[in-house]
């Protein structure tokens, strides 16, 4: 059947893939049944946890906002699943390489386990841009401000994007929430708006967010001209051909596009589940701090290798701090130099006495496994605290630090995150079958955008490998660095790449659309989120 042009319109009628495929009634149970499942679980896996930590139960009230919390959270991932990850299924729906419903179940299994295999750099990368004074009190009134409004402003833009079928950011809107609440906080407390966020942080991330979009776009461009100038004419004729009809594509060029395919869902998995992973760990140390607050499971071996590094540690602060005296507590000067990053005669002292304090309570118990529940949270603070602070001396040109002290810091920083920064696998289980979930409920909008409306012409083969190919590796190299990207902007800009490359033409309402929500996401998320923890702040 030929293409039809409409009257007034420009471009003639694409036909599309069929993605109304009716209401299966087996289907809505099975996603009822998963979802009950993993509420369930949930429950389960925290009343073992509070069990095994010996938490005796004097109220309910903390507990249901916890679980109001984690709900909040996992709302986030389910948004995140229709609205990210039905860009990795896009190109394999417009080629007919898989129909539409396996191709969202087929998505959402990969993105279930590239959940699982994820390491938790991310998660806490994102959860570093926080104030410090508020994650040390996650469990008041100002922690549970501070993780419904981030959570909350995220949900509300993700939900308004994906209406209008823009592929917006998650990413950006996470990390827009963060700073957000972060500059809020900071002007409540009477200071200025920049001192709530580790902007170095900050700008580490957001180079990543805005840069991988460009990367994306040339990276997918270079490929496709590369691909057409290597390959022989027969194999060149059928990888930049056209779909014809709703037939399915030769069987190696299937093979590549549902490879491709099931790499962008494992790595966007493995990156964008770990977003809610960092805040879900934020909530249940600030409620049940006895259970979750360090990493009970730490064999004897890791603390052993945590006495040797932080004797290390401690023997370098202490020669920075000759000469002064700590009288009281230390926290106070300590909190002071991560808050404002500058150095005084109280910094190295005060850092040398919690140093020694910390090997103090971890050696009189020998494991954190027997450390007394009462102890557990204010080791866990002082445990941060001082792993944020040597964060911020390593890369401090004031400490005059060298590559051998940097070194023992480093070694110390570690075992310090290793007992603090863990996410328990029933976590990593949950957030999986949102983002799973959230995958098969909500793909169409965001499919049809990227499918038909960046190019001018229909997507071939070759351009939605390369588009995923590119999406797959970028991915996977900010994985490894503990950067978070955005999958929407990478996979769409590689595919606006791809057919800029080809002279198929953009669309450029839609190229506009996109870039002016990938422009707006940061502020608009900062705006919503900051005024929304203003409001909680007062009401809790």
């Amino acid at each position: 059947m030929s293409d039809i042009a409409l009257p007034g319109s420009i471009e003639p009628a694409r036909r599309g893939p069929n993605m109304d495929q009716g209401f299966n009634p087996m289907t809505a149970i099975l996603f009822l049944g998963v979802l009950a499942a993993g509420i369930l679980f949930v429950a389960y896996s925290i009343y073992t946890d509070i069990d095994a930590a010996g938490t005796k139960i004097t109220s309910y009230l903390p507990f249901m906002l916890l679980f109001v919390a984690l709900l909040i959270a996992l709302g986030f991932e389910f948004v995140n699943g229709f609205h990210d990850t039905a860009n990795a299924v896009a190109t394999v729906i417009y080629t007919h390489a898989l129909p539409a419903n396996f191709a969202v179940i087929w998505a959402g299994m990969f993105n279930l386990l590239g959940v699982l295999w994820s390491s938790g750099a991310v998660a806490f990368g994102i959860v570093s841009l926080l104030p410090v004074e508020l994650i040390l009190q996650v469990g008041s009134s100002a922690g549970f401000a501070m993780v419904f409004a981030l959570l909350i402003a995220a949900i509300v833009w993700n939900l308004g994007t994906w209406y209008l079928g823009l592929p917006a950011s998650s990413s950006h809107t996470l990390i827009g929430s963060v700073i957000g609440v972060g500059v809020a906080n900071a002007l409540l407390r009477g200071r200025s708006g920049t001192s709530g966020v580790d902007w170095d942080q900050a700008i580490s991330i957001g180079k990543a967010l805005l840069l991988s979009p460009l990367f994306g776009f040339f990276l997918a461009a270079i490929l496709l001209v590369a691909v057409k100038y290597v390959l022989p004419a027969k194999a060149k004729e059928t990888l930049f051909a056209e779909p014809k009809g709703e037939q399915p594509p030769p069987t190696w060029v299937r093979g590549i596009l549902v490879l491709t395919c099931t790499l962008v869902s494992f790595f966007h998995g493995s990156n964008d589940g770990q977003k809610g992973m960092g805040l879900i760990m934020l909530i249940l140390i600030g409620v049940v701090p006895t259970a979750y607050a360090l990493n009970r499971s730490m064999p004897a071996s890791q603390i052993e290798q945590f006495v040797k590094a932080s004797d290390a540690a401690s023997a370098v602060i202490n020669s920075k701090a000759a000469g002064y005296n700590v009288l009281g507590n230390p926290r106070p000067a300590v909190t002071l130099y991560v808050a404002q990053h500058q150095i005084n005669e109280g910094t190295f002292p005060s850092l040398a006495v919690l140093v020694k304090e910390i090997a103090a309570q971890v050696n009189q118990y020998g494991s954190l496994a027997k450390m007394p529940t009462d102890q557990v949270g204010n080791t866990r603070n002082d445990m941060y605290l001082a792993s944020e602070a040597i964060r911020f001396l390593m890369k401090d040109k004031e400490a005059d630090l060298s590559a051998t002290d940097v070194a023992a810091l480093n070694s110390y920083k570690k075992a310090l995150d290793s007992a603090t920064k863990f996410i328990p696998g029933w976590v990593k289980i949950v957030v999986a079958i949102a983002l799973g979930l959230g995958t098969m409920v909500g793909w169409k909008r965001i499919v049809v955008t990227v499918g038909e409306k960046i190019g001018k012409t229909h997507l071939t083969y070759a351009q939605g490998a390369c588009a995923e190919i590119t999406a797959a590796a970028t991915i996977a190299a900010a994985d490894g660095y503990g950067l978070p990207v955005s999958t929407t902007h990478v996979l769409s800009s590689g595919i606006a790449g791809t057919m800029a490359a080809n002279g198929s033409g953009l669309q450029m309402a839609t190229i506009r659309n996109i870039v002016l929500a990938w422009v707006l996401t940061l502020p608009a998320a900062m705006i919503l989120s900051g005024s929304l923890y203003y409001i909680f702040s007062h009401l809790f």
